[in-house]
């Protein structure tokens, strides 16, 4: 499903000293592919956020308002939000609502109506003009969403909620084990709450976090900082020097302590395109989990080139009389057989690029043919040693038999 493009009024963003955002004049709001064609090393500004919205479902002895989807997406249109991955949806199926007045259109998966839904996953965004194809179901705690980025490049959006702490171990094994499988993409954004405390102790995580975490790891935070050395991916809820309040995102009932659990991840290598990443308290979506918005500078880092290695020839051989007459004479042989090696005159310069050719390919053929490539030959530290290591070997034995 794709609708026409249409002529969207942003207000330009501006990041304080503060870490708030303050609002200048309008601009219009760039496509996903003007990040790439109109300043492809810089890119255009993408904010994401995502939520735990405990559920979007109607229910009639709720005191919440009615028609939360409207809520939800009048809530991310005052923050300008371009991508939202919202989580314990909890809608049945899978499918996609059009909210005409704002312009997001919300994606999401997948029980069927007859089961229980307690999960589910989903996103909600403004970009639908721009993308290629449907966001994909993978469970329902794991959708993907692709962006076009350039020829064959995209930026891989995943909305997750995973297993909280009290879950077994089986049904966390296996939500990970989905999650990995979704994870070999080449720009990559995370997010989604992981119900994971990850602590604040960089000194160990270094790789995976930065010195500004909140609280303590718990076993849920182990395995996501654990998935994300192995997949290279970065916590940026960790990078910014923010106050307590603009880090935490939920708050234990009973102890009142307030928590770091939804959280947004990218590459380590992809690092400098996170700008900010902050809670944002004042989106109210009748829901205990805060809204966290990221803000994206998109940069398309060029695709590494495999090249053949190049073989060397064994030099070696020219400190050898015999090599080197040998070497001569071939020389003199391959030159005879050229015609006209005689490098005057020229009746252009196309004629000397090609009588150049014609003489290095002779004495390159010549050098092949006598002295060859060299081979790399790796010491075998253990046979060269073996007589002196099998001494040592028995004079032990002899002493404790």
């Amino acid at each position: 499903m794709r609708l026409g493009a249409s002529s969207l009024l942003l207000p330009r963003r501006r990041l304080r000293s503060d870490g708030r955002w303050s609002l200048g004049q309008e601009q219009q709001a760039p496509s996903a592919a003007s990040w790439v064609t109109e300043q492809p090393n810089l890119g255009s500004t993408l904010l994401t956020s995502t939520r735990n919205v405990r559920t979007k479902m109607e229910a009639n002895n709720s005191s919440r308002p009615r028609r939360r989807t409207a809520l939800i997406v009048s809530e991310l249109s005052r923050y300008n939000v371009d991508i939202a991955a919202l989580s314990e949806t909890r809608l049945a199926d899978e499918g996609s609502l059009n909210e005409m007045a704002s312009g997001y259109t919300y994606f999401w998966n997948w029980l069927p109506a007859n089961s229980r839904r307690i999960h589910g996953v989903g996103f909600a965004t403004k970009l639908l003009q721009t993308l290629p194809e449907s966001p994909v179901a993978i469970s329902e705690r794991l959708i993907t969403l692709r962006i076009p980025l350039e020829k064959h490049r995209y930026a891989t959006f995943i909305s997750t909620y995973a297993p909280t702490l009290p879950s077994d171990d089986e049904t966390k094994d296996h939500y990970y084990a989905m999650l990995r499988s979704t994870l070999m993409q080449d720009k990559l954004i995370v997010l989604g709450d992981f119900n994971a405390r990850i602590g604040s102790d960089s000194k160990i995580w270094g790789n995976v976090m930065s010195k500004h975490g909140v609280g303590n790891i718990n076993s849920n935070g182990h395995r996501l900082l654990s998935l994300c050395s192995e997949f290279g991916l970065f916590v940026t809820n960790t990078l910014f020097p923010l106050k307590h309040k603009h880090k935490t995102t939920w708050m234990h009932l009973r102890s009142k302590h307030w928590h770091l659990l939804d959280h947004v991840l990218v590459k380590a290598v992809d690092l400098q395109d996170a700008q900010m990443t902050r809670v944002m308290h004042g989106a109210e979506c009748w829901t205990d989990h805060h809204l966290v918005r990221t803000s994206l500078r998109i940069r398309i880092r060029p695709q590494a080139r495999k090249q053949k290695p190049q073989r060397r020839l064994n030099v070696s051989g020219l400190g050898r009389r015999a090599d080197l007459s040998s070497l001569r004479a071939v020389i003199s042989s391959n030159l005879a057989q050229v015609s006209d090696c005689s490098p005057l005159p020229f009746q252009s310069s196309s004629d000397a690029t090609k009588q150049w050719d014609t003489l290095s390919k002779a004495v390159m053929h010549a050098v092949v043919d006598t002295l060859g490539y060299s081979t790399r030959k790796h010491q075998d530290w253990f046979d060269s040693n073996d007589a002196e290591i099998q001494t040592l070997l028995r004079a032990e034995r002899s002493i404790c038999p």
